[in-house]
């Protein structure tokens, strides 16, 4: 099969907006609870009257400043009980939100800045405040900050606001109406900002929601979003669960408060990236290893990922039935409890998840539903739904989405979903798009005879981390090379928990280090555990990390004895890198920069 599409559960939109999702909840369940505020070591429940009387009133002082309808504003903070607010209100207020990673670069946000030519800013904290204001382009008039009690700010200076007004820029937004741009790193260095529309969202969440129905729409659901919602993930989190009525919590410091906020708000379904899922196994395999319980823990591991098989194919030995009980209480309960005890299914994206921990989850009572898609089609494109779930796989697309295989195998995506273009970039937008505006993926997939779509290599070179987050390796090896040291360098890290690297050294240059530091005899070979050459090459990386985020940045390196030359393979006739190559030959020196 090289084609399906699966009709839409909910018709693309010819009116509206994403305002109505908040509206239209508050006029007909004014009393339902629609998010919880951290309060002390618990939660301050919010309704759907409060919430709206809370973004209309945010809406009223972004206008009061002079926000206009169509202007764009950033945010840049963690994820946060104020960020959904702010993201709606600047919504009622006419505009476009534009998300900035908290942990972006001083060099970053000017370029997002500049490029959206956004006319306001809210940060989270005065060190963001500080990092900014280095940058500040002279467009960006407003600047306001989270902890300095934003939303009250806002509201008290457009108390005069009238909500005639709000109603009057909440009716000029239509479907086509851009409601974000959020900029996502290319292959080649400056991210691209990608416009997605009222009209994109509510197709996405719609159909995600309806189809998805047992988890979203379950009575007495909840959710805790713990992903950046300056992701299209983490957004798509949000704005789905207010489209549902899902009662919605914020975890802003997913290493500190993820395992506390989990335990006291207990979300009935989660959404993650696969490494969320992997530190729960991997801490629950390291503390049962540390109370000499390991064996048991790989046993009730074994046990788990073979009664998940034994549900695809409908029959259970006795024998199995009886092992899956009692790891069940020994074993499986601990793990259902590390993610707030009522945890029941949970939805992955972002990253492959991976068969082993998808079946281990299953089996150990918290089905995983792994979907696949990007920042250009409004986060999932496809998904495994309740009915339809293949282990392994990233399942069917999603309801009003068509996906199909081209002659290279590269996954193209049509549909609703996908995004309106780049922003003020007619090069990029002609490179993804077809003729018939089908959008090239980038990826390499096969669609199985039963529909279910599995992705099995990436056709272009963005990297994706085991978080979910995209890095574009260029930006990182442009500057690593810029050092006299370095001769070449290849960035690594795909669907692992961080950056690392591979860094060749300049054999002309190194003659000249070697007598600088008194280090005479010495060669590459007897020089890769060097202190101080690791300590310079270290300097270099710190400079090249400069450009990134910290999700983005180098963690670690290892300098390999050896040069990358045309004669060896690794370079093609123009010096590029051959990365397959370079993947195959030091594949050992790789797997080593991630052991544990």
């Amino acid at each position: 099969m090289n084609e399906i599409t699966i009709p839409a559960l909910v018709p693309a939109a010819s009116t509206g907006n994403l305002t109505n999702l908040i509206a239209e909840r508050a006029w007909f369940e004014p009393n339902r609870t629609m998010l919880s505020r951290p309060l002390g070591d618990g939660w301050q429940k919010v309704s759907a009257k409060e919430l709206e009387e809370e973004v209309r009133a945010t809406a009223k002082g972004l206008i009061a400043a002079g926000i206009q309808i169509g202007d764009r504003v950033a945010i840049m903070a963690r994820t946060r009980y104020e960020w959904t607010i702010l993201d709606f209100a600047i919504w009622f207020a006419g505009g476009c939100v534009v998300p900035i990673y908290e942990t972006s670069s001083a060099e970053q946000v000017d370029w997002i800045l500049s490029d959206s030519g956004a006319v306001g800013l809210i940060v989270e904290t005065p060190t963001h405040r500080e990092l900014v204001n280095t940058v500040l382009p002279s467009h960006t008039k407003h600047i306001w900050t989270m902890t300095e009690d934003v939303l009250s700010v806002l509201a008290a200076a457009g108390a005069h606001i009238g909500d005639d007004e709000i109603d009057r820029r909440r009716n000029a937004l239509l479907p086509d109406t851009l409601a974000t741009l959020i900029y996502t790193s290319g292959t080649t260095g400056k991210p691209k900002g990608v416009q997605l529309t009222h009209g994109n969202f509510l197709s996405e969440c719609g159909n995600v929601v309806e189809g998805a129905s047992n988890l979203f729409l379950k009575p007495g659901g909840s959710t805790l979003l713990f992903l950046p919602v300056a992701h299209v993930f983490g957004r798509m989190v949000q704005i789905g669960a207010i489209r549902a009525g899902l009662h919605l919590a914020h975890c802003s410091d997913p290493v500190g408060r993820l395992q506390p906020d989990l335990a006291s708000f207990k979300p009935t379904f989660v959404l993650a990236v696969p490494r969320i899922f992997e530190k729960v196994y991997n801490g629950a395999e390291a503390k049962a290893d540390a109370a000499g319980k390991g064996k048991i823990f790989r046993k009730a591991a074994h046990v788990a990922i073979a009664y998940s098989e034994a549900m695809d194919k409908r029959g259970f030995n006795p024998l199995l039935t009886l092992k899956h009980a009692l790891f069940d209480k020994l074993v499986f309960s601990k793990i259902r409890a590390a993610l707030g005890g009522n945890v029941e299914a949970a939805i992955s994206g972002g990253a492959p998840l991976g068969s082993r921990l998808g079946h281990f989850y299953r089996g150990a009572g918290v089905t995983i539903y792994e979907g696949y898609g990007l920042t250009e089609t409004t986060a999932g494109a496809t998904l495994n739904m309740t009915g339809a779930i293949k282990v392994g796989s990233v399942g069917k697309p999603i309801p009003g989405t068509s996906v199909k295989i081209a002659d290279d195998g590269e996954v193209l995506i049509r549909g609703p979903i996908v995004m309106r273009g780049y922003w003020q970039n007619d090069a990029a937008n002609a490179e993804v798009f077809t003729e018939d505006r089908w959008f090239k993926s980038g990826d390499l997939g096969k669609i199985d005879e039963d529909g279910f779509l599995s992705i099995v290599g990436r056709k272009k070179e963005l990297i994706v981390t085991a978080g979910g987050k995209n890095v574009a390796p260029a930006v990182l090896e442009d500057r690593l090379r810029a050092h006299s040291l370095v001769s070449q360098c290849v960035v690594v890290g795909d669907n692992q928990p961080f950056i690392a690297a591979l860094v060749t050294i300049d054999q002309e240059a190194l003659k000249g280090w070697i007598a600088a530091n008194k280090k005479d005899g010495a060669t590459i070979a007897t020089l890769t555990q060097d202190p101080d050459l690791i300590a310079v090459i270290q300097t270099a990386v710190d400079e090249a990390n400069k450009a990134v985020s910290k999700a983005e940045s180098i963690r670690k390196f290892t300098i390999l004895p050896t040069d990358f030359t045309i004669a060896g393979g690794q370079l093609t006739a123009k010096l590029s890198i051959k990365r397959h190559v370079v993947a195959q030959e030091f594949a050992k020196e790789i797997s080593e920069l991630f052991a544990k």
